[in-house]
């Protein structure tokens, strides 16, 4: 258990751990009873190894909603959900900008370039990207497209979304964790008492 360490260490942190972002570590869970082991080890940290419902992605959960354990998860939804439209739009606004049919998907490259020279010949495009790139989110104050692009691209990486391969080339691969906001969105799109008024607009995209 020892060599494993710094991976338990790495979801204890948080992390979300996928074939882009790591794929030796991607392949060590999925083996399943090396998971067994983590689990066993993680069990009286009341977590447990989860992945996404395509087996995309994999994380830490809890395996008890305890009080502190429900407070922990308001806190992470909470923080996950001031992102939420604001990535909706920009997958959106990529979906778009590139002709894409569906949603962003792990594994799908965006090379900035091309993106940026649709956006530029297209003013709507540009309206939009202006808006998104305002928000508290992302916080560009530049009012060049190049530079609210980089912004942009630069805090989804942050964020886990997007995995820059090579800093000096500007080119991004989508990481799994893609996979789970998409599961976020149709949770609160399934629950009615949850007031994301915005998210159904975003429905097409799934």
């Amino acid at each position: 258990m020892i060599e494993h360490g710094p991976l338990l260490e790495r979801l204890l942190e948080g992390e979300f751990i996928c074939a882009v972002t790591d794929e030796h570590s991607f392949h060590k869970l999925q083996n399943e009873a090396l998971v067994e082991e983590f689990n066993h080890f993680l069990r009286p940290l009341n977590r447990r190894v989860a992945k996404s419902d395509d087996a995309s992605v994999y994380f830490l959960a809890y395996c008890d909603l305890s009080q502190n354990a429900r407070h922990h998860l308001s806190q992470q939804f909470s923080t996950t959900v001031q992102s939420l439209l604001p990535m909706l739009e920009w997958m959106q606004l990529v979906q778009e900008a590139l002709g894409r049919d569906g949603a962003l998907s792990a594994g799908d490259t965006i090379k900035l370039q091309d993106f940026e020279s649709k956006v530029v010949d297209n003013q709507s495009l540009m309206q939009r990207l202006a808006h998104l790139a305002a928000d508290k989110v992302f916080k560009s104050t530049s009012d060049k497209v190049d530079m609210q692009i980089k912004q942009v691209f630069k805090r989804i990486k942050e964020l886990g979304y997007l995995h820059q391969p090579h800093k000096d080339r500007l080119f991004y691969i989508v990481t799994g964790k893609i996979e789970h906001l998409i599961e976020l969105v149709r949770f609160i799109k399934d629950e009615e008492n949850l007031p994301i008024d915005d998210v159904p607009e975003q429905e097409a995209m799934f």
